[in-house]
């Protein structure tokens, strides 16, 4: 028990250095295009969370793994919101009349 749960956390971790690593060396510019194709995956993880949550023993694992579906789907919305702001700064303004 205390093996895997130690084998998870240093997954857990490593997976912290390499996202940060990752994020900290793309452009600024990119961002916010990024943040619209990782709804996909951020989608896979919902679905993820959800099936462990499903098999999940004990009062720990399903709180865990409700916070990290509700996390989740936060972190999806917010993708979303950004993604159709952005894309509004590049829609045509229509002229007050024009149909």
């Amino acid at each position: 028990m205390i093996e895997s749960l130690l084998g998870d956390l240093t997954v857990f971790v490593l997976a912290i250095f390499i996202g940060y690593e990752v994020i900290s060396k793309v452009p600024v510019i990119l961002h916010t295009p990024l943040m619209s194709g990782t709804n996909a995956i951020h989608g896979i993880v919902i679905v993820g969370a959800i099936l462990v949550l499903g098999n999940a023993e004990g009062v720990l694992a399903q709180v865990v793994g409700f916070i990290a579906v509700v996390l989740g789907a936060i972190n999806v919305v917010g993708g979303f919101m950004v993604t159709d702001r952005m894309l509004q700064m590049f829609a045509k303004k229509r002229e007050p009349g024009a149909k």
